[in-house]
């Protein structure tokens, strides 16, 4: 039997104009999102997503990963008659509280054209019910354990009981595309979480130092790409950079306090060309304040100072447990905290500088080949397409 849900998008009815071009972005991952159950559809009416479906739970399921929606509630579609919405209100109540407990009936007339207004449906459809209920339900107003909506619309005439909240946010690819620095840590998985929350498409870039860093850490980044996958549709674009020998030329030609500080602006100008390449108009990175010496006010400023792109910085005033708090939420703290090294582990010198000047990082720099250091990094890229259960390579 098919199910129907009731979809609410919530911020994108502040958008003007410009509305429609978000709901049908909404819409189509909607449809990503779904693509691999079985007898589904989507449809739209004024201010309302509509979805059809042989597997509620697994459509549900999907759907509050999907940004744009606000939230979203299973319905009972029926016809605009005081006796059918009444028993639809019957039939949810049951499904909510069936064995007793307190609720309201709240209604929301959509169409003036019904004859009777909003205080008057609820009050005929909570006399309905009690008329069919014994003393273990009673009306409560206030803070009732459950709430009948009622919906009177021009399409028809709608009931649940059940609001879920959805991702929020802005629907991807509605604003736009960024790279995202993803290491294996905690961080950056939560900044392409973010950006992605507010309608940005990110394609992935990983720094990998084969043999320093082995296929575990590895295959952790794939993992974490997974789970963003699940946010955006269709496939994450993963670059995976050869950067051992960057690190190994940093590590015989400069001081010691300044490598990782050369690290990131090599990392940053590899971001900037593959981020040209593929048409982003921007770098995400997990960076938080004053968390690490790279990550000081000083170190931004002279890292930075190596692209042009705008360095978008989500986490920048979060304190730690903030951030763990939306890894947790996405599903990936428990595998960003796997012991496995990444490139920003090795080589770690002893006393980094803390408040490195640009000058000075120049002059470290000066005995690096940049360009040819960078070209054959890119040259040996690895480039996987991963999708939600799977990962292509090409």
């Amino acid at each position: 039997m098919k199910s129907l849900i009731l979809v609410r998008y919530g911020e994108l009815g502040l958008k003007g104009k410009n509305k429609k071009q978000f709901i049908i972005r909404l819409a189509e991952n909607m449809r990503a999102a779904l693509f691999d159950l079985e007898g589904w559809s989507v449809k739209t009416t004024q201010g309302r997503l509509w979805v059809e479906t042989d597997d509620r739970q697994a459509a549900l399921k999907r759907l509050t990963k999907v940004f744009g929606i606000y939230s979203l509630s299973p319905v009972v579609e029926t016809e605009k008659e005081l006796s059918a919405i009444c028993d639809a209100a019957f039939e949810v109540l049951m499904a909510s509280l069936p064995n007793g407990g307190t609720f309201k009936v709240e209604t929301k007339r959509a169409d003036k054209s019904f004859p009777m207004t909003s205080p008057e449906i609820s009050k005929a459809v909570g006399t309905a019910l009690f008329d069919r209920l014994d003393q273990r339900w009673d009306a409560d107003m206030h803070t009732p354990q459950r709430t009948i909506y009622v919906e009177i619309r021009v399409e028809g005439a709608y009931v649940y009981g059940e609001v879920i909240p959805g991702a929020g946010g802005l629907p991807v690819g509605c604003s736009g595309k960024a790279v995202l620095m993803l290491s294996g840590g905690i961080d950056s998985p939560v900044a392409g979480y973010m950006g992605l929350k507010r309608g940005v498409s990110i394609e992935a870039v990983h720094f990998y130092s084969f043999p320093f860093t082995g296929e575990k850490s590895k295959e952790k980044v794939l993992d974490l790409c997974r789970l963003l996958a699940e946010r955006m549709p269709g496939n994450i674009r993963l670059h995976i950079v050869h950067f051992t020998e960057i690190q190994k030329a940093i590590r015989a030609n400069c001081r010691e306090d300044y490598t990782i500080t050369i690290m990131r602006r090599f990392m940053f100008r590899i971001a900037e060309r593959i981020a040209h390449q593929r048409g982003a108009l921007a770098i995400y990175t997990g960076e938080s304040v004053g968390q690490v010496a790279s990550q000081t006010l000083e170190s931004m400023a002279v890292i930075n100072n190596v692209t042009l792109l705008p360095v978008l910085r989500p986490l920048v005033g979060m304190d730690k447990e903030d951030i763990i708090k939306v890894a947790k939420d996405l599903g990936s703290f428990e595998t960003s905290i796997q012991p496995f090294e990444d490139c920003c582990t090795i080589f770690v010198p002893k006393f980094p500088v803390i408040r490195p000047s640009i000058e000075e990082a120049e002059k470290q720099e000066q005995n690096l080949d940049i360009e040819g250091l960078i070209s054959e990094a890119l040259a040996q890229t690895q480039l996987i397409n991963i999708g939600n259960h799977t990962v292509r390579r090409g």
